[in-house]
């Protein structure tokens, strides 16, 4: 039987990458694609190989290809990663960590933005993608409320240019809408929001992407843990045991057998307070411990502890993330927080 190639991609754009929104062969899944005598071979490329959407993709084209060209055509399929392909937006990018928390209030977007900036001054190559898509607060810590990305194109495709400072290559949602305005979204806009941040950005080479997660156990953190090869995830909390209860459904999310993500560590911020005046002293207003023994709970590191001081909160509102300033005791404590993620990701 002669097969036209023509016909078998026909055939391939009518399966749906229900991720993206797309057929396989629009969004440039279809690799290598060779016809022999009876035999149609070609490579599947997503974005990572652990999600349950392989084998069901992967399913439906040969399905659809047996039932177009007959039982006897053999159907050889090898799926593949984009970083296997060497393409993607997100090739460049060696490691992508989610800060996570289970509830809102305990400043995992302080945490995400100054652990970015603690990453940087390791040495490492930085972005910072804020998905927290109900309430973007990046633009504002780093001072570029009235700026606006770029747009340049790559490939034959227009890609965003992600704004720099401070050495971080930055994204959020905050650009695009009015931020002073409700975002009134579904899910399926919230993530679709979520992937243009993502695949639609030009993030060139990096050595960490940090996604700043939207607070519960949402439409966000299915769709990144599903959709993307994500290094490990940083869970924030605050020493009382009301926030740590909605930490502790968050990490369990990201244990769930087909969402498995790596939970690198826990970060216990507003641990104890600390004098301008006397930044060696350490009073443990809520009580001390309670960090450890959270951590110990989950069966994960205490990554670090981060201090209370009045600076945090104004550093944050003056567009100068409070990591920047050597001195502080803060920025010495998310230096160390950032030393011990690239041990863990190391290890």
């Amino acid at each position: 039987m002669n097969i036209e190639k023509s016909k078998v991609i026909e055939v391939l754009k009518g399966i749906i990458y229900f991720a993206k929104g797309d057929n396989i062969v629009d969004l440039g899944m279809i690799d290598e694609l060779i016809i022999s005598d009876n035999t149609l071979r070609f490579r599947l490329v997503f974005p990572k190989l652990g999600e349950p959407a392989v084998n069901i993709v992967s399913n439906a084209a040969t399905k659809a290809l047996k039932e177009a060209f007959g039982d006897s055509t053999i159907i050889d399929i090898t799926p593949i990663t984009e970083k296997e392909k060497g393409r993607g937006p997100l090739a460049g990018v060696r490691n992508i960590i989610a800060i996570a928390s289970g509830k809102g209030g305990v400043g995992k977007s302080t945490v995400a933005a100054n652990l970015a900036v603690a990453l940087s001054r390791t040495g490492a190559k930085v972005g910072l993608v804020d998905a927290d898509i109900y309430g973007p607060s990046v633009p504002m810590m780093f001072g570029i409320v009235d700026e606006a990305p770029g747009m340049i194109e790559k490939e034959g495709k227009q890609m965003i240019v992600p704004i720099e400072k401070y050495g971080i290559r930055l994204l959020s949602i905050g650009f695009f809408v009015d931020t002073d305005k409700p975002l009134i979204w579904r899910g399926p806009m919230a993530t679709s929001a979520l992937n243009q941040l993502l695949t639609d950005a030009d993030w060139g080479i990096l050595d960490f992407l940090i996604i700043d997660l939207p607070p519960g156990t949402g439409d966000i953190q299915l769709t990144l843990a599903q959709s993307y090869s994500i290094t490990g995830a940083v869970v924030v909390t605050t020493p009382q045991k009301v926030a740590f209860a909605d930490v502790r459904r968050a990490a369990t999310m990201f244990r769930q057998e087909k969402l498995t993500i790596p939970l690198l560590g826990l970060i216990e911020n507003m641990a104890y307070f600390t004098p301008l005046d006397m930044p060696e002293k350490k009073y443990y207003i809520f009580g001390k411990g309670h960090g450890e023994g959270f951590a110990n709970a989950l069966g994960i590191p205490l990554i670090g502890q981060i201090p209370i001081v009045e600076q945090i909160s104004s550093s944050g509102d003056s567009g100068s993330p409070i990591a920047l300033d050597e001195d502080s005791p803060v920025a010495k404590a998310f230096l160390e927080v950032a030393y011990k993620v690239k041990e863990l990701i190391n290890k």
